[in-house]
């Protein structure tokens, strides 16, 4: 019998195989950090950022100069952001005069201030990710340039070339892997498009008390900022002081709440009955849903947030926070218009308003017409569960949501998608039906989400769009509850800074026993910053509908924006 010998690597050829694995993945990492580029926004403006080895945070702003701030990253690392143009569909959206437009990229500014953190997450994430992109594509090209190497030699000559070697491998691979991270840094360092200035300035004392405090600016850009920051900074400033005087007031709003109220509705229960109405509020809560009487779950029940139109309002993300937190929330469910016009400086908002919701909560979202496809894949990207035509089961709940039909970008006229309301009213009611067992659905625009309840197919649909709300009320054979802004927005104002209107958020809870919700809660936050928890409300029971019902619809909400 002919025996067959495997061929067995000499064990000296392994530590040379390890160090060059080693040496290959070092470099990959040195060339994919320091050659990371990402495009994002700062303010309304958008930008590149470029990795830097100068440990300092740069942002050009071409001829005019650049502001650099010490950075945070290790080994030397910083960042170098080069501002672009404000994006023409941000500035092309109305017949504005151009006081009017600058008054809108004040607010965007504000809101750059404002959500500082979520813009450094954003770009720090997509460095990481595009730097990972660039080790993996360089480890590639190292692998097939080491395989292609072998195949030329062929096995006789590579064996020459082992053995010959193997008494240096130390030295070679040291002095190699030395080499190559020295190229490659001092490369990267000199790169004309993300080397730093070094010109030596002194610290701004412009920026003190907002999160670029220790900033230095160079070049005309200071005199600009001397000029012209004092009302930036004096309206972040203002921004700030109303949405921390708005959360403190929600902490105590509630805790009266607390010690006054109760738990669960009876048939006594009244809203707002720890404060006189808001005359700028949505209409108070009817008492007709306060008649029945409500029993105890016989499980826990699920307890969610639920927020509409919030339209780039950074300011309400700790008042959100704040409210999940004490409502011990599970679910923070967004009904859409989380933007003002889908763009991609807007993501900021989307990453500010994912991060206020707390760790383990989940947050669910539904796209309105003020979004965009951007606006649905920087919420995914943030972590939130986006309904975009399915069922997804969330804490127990079989949610089924889909994006606004009217849905467009950058504030054209021309929806980007080619239902109309009816359609695709029509479409998500068979799509229910289709499902089976759907608890909630989440739709923007209410009047969307009509054939659904028609059909019986969903007990209760959560929306948006009117900017007023509407208490649940039986509409067809399930319940329908429309929430106002939680931005406050108003006609003809812009959402950003304190509140022009009043914000409303409702707290729900739901009952996984009998598969159906159990009380909704108003909390508002007034123009002045004060803040009213009103009663739980109980949630509607479906009563079946007779021929003369049928015969008399409920009227379709008008309005939206």
């Amino acid at each position: 019998m002919v025996r067959t010998r495997t061929a067995v690597p000499h064990p000296r050829r392994w530590p040379l195989r390890l160090a060059l694995a080693l040496a290959a993945l070092a470099v990959c990492l040195v060339f994919g950090i320091t050659t990371a580029t990402a495009r994002g926004s700062l303010g309304p403006h958008e930008a590149r950022f470029d990795v830097t080895t100068d440990s300092t945070i740069t942002v050009d702003v071409g001829p005019l100069g650049t502001l650099q701030l010490a950075s945070p990253a290790p080994l030397g690392l910083g960042v170098r952001a080069t501002v672009g143009e404000i994006p023409r569909g941000v500035t092309d959206l109305s017949q504005a005069a151009t006081l009017q437009a600058l008054g809108q990229d004040l607010d965007q500014y504000i809101a750059f201030f404002s959500g500082t953190r979520a813009t450094i997450h954003q770009v720090l994430l997509a460095l990481a990710e595009d730097a990972a992109r660039r080790t993996a594509g360089a480890l590639l090209v190292l692998a097939a340039a080491g395989f292609g190497l072998r195949a030329l030699l062929g096995r006789r000559r590579r064996g020459e070339l082992g053995q010959a070697l193997a008494p240096h491998t130390h030295q070679i691979v040291g002095s190699g892997l030395v080499a190559v991270l020295v190229v490659t840094v001092v490369t990267a360092s000199l790169n004309p498009a993300t080397s730093a200035t070094t010109e030596s300035v002194a610290v701004s004392s412009v920026f003190d008390g907002t999160p670029l405090e220790g900033a230095r600016i160079t070049g005309r850009l200071g005199g600009i900022v001397d000029t012209y920051s004092g009302q930036i900074l004096a309206a972040y400033r203002t921004n700030e002081e109303f949405y921390a005087s708005a959360t403190s007031s929600l902490t105590a709003a509630w805790a009266h709440w607390q010690r006054s109220g109760e738990p669960l509705v009876g048939p006594t229960a009244t809203a707002g009955a720890t404060a006189a109405p808001d005359p700028a509020a949505s209409p108070q809560p009817s008492s007709s849903t306060t008649t029945a009487t409500t029993l105890l779950p016989t499980t826990e029940p699920v307890t969610m947030v639920l927020v509409s139109d919030l339209h780039c309002n950074v300011g309400m993300a700790p008042v959100i926070r704040e409210l999940v937190e004490l409502s011990g929330a599970q679910l923070v469910v967004d009904a859409g218009d989380t933007t003002i016009n889908g763009t991609s400086v807007e993501e900021q908002c989307v990453r500010t308003f994912a991060d206020a919701v707390p760790d383990g909560v989940r947050l669910v979202a539904v796209a309105g017409n003020h979004d965009s496809s951007v606006t649905e894949a920087a919420y995914a990207k943030a972590g939130a569960i986006v309904l975009a035509g399915g069922v997804q089961t969330i804490d127990g709940i079989r949610f089924f949501g889909d994006a606004d039909p009217n849905q467009t970008l950058f504030g054209q006229s021309a929806s980007t998608r080619t239902e109309t309301e009816t359609e695709a009213g029509d479409r998500i009611a068979q799509d229910v039906c289709d499902a089976d067992d759907v608890d909630v659905l989440l739709i923007h625009n209410p009047r969307v989400g009509r054939a659904a309840l028609d059909t019986g197919c969903v007990p209760a649909v959560l929306s948006g769009h009117l900017h007023t709300r509407t208490d649940p009320v039986q509409v067809g054979d399930g319940v329908r509850y429309i929430s106002s802004s939680t931005a406050g927005a108003q006609a003809g104002q812009p959402t950003l800074g304190p509140l022009h209107g009043t914000a409303e958020l409702t707290v729900l809870r739901w009952n996984p026993s009998t598969r159906a919700f159990i009380s909704w809660q108003l909390v508002t936050v007034s123009t002045d910053a004060t803040a009213r928890v009103a009663d739980p409300q109980v949630w509607p029971t479906i009563a079946a509908t007779t021929p003369q019902a049928s015969a008399t619809p409920t009227p379709e909400p008008s309005g939206g924006d």
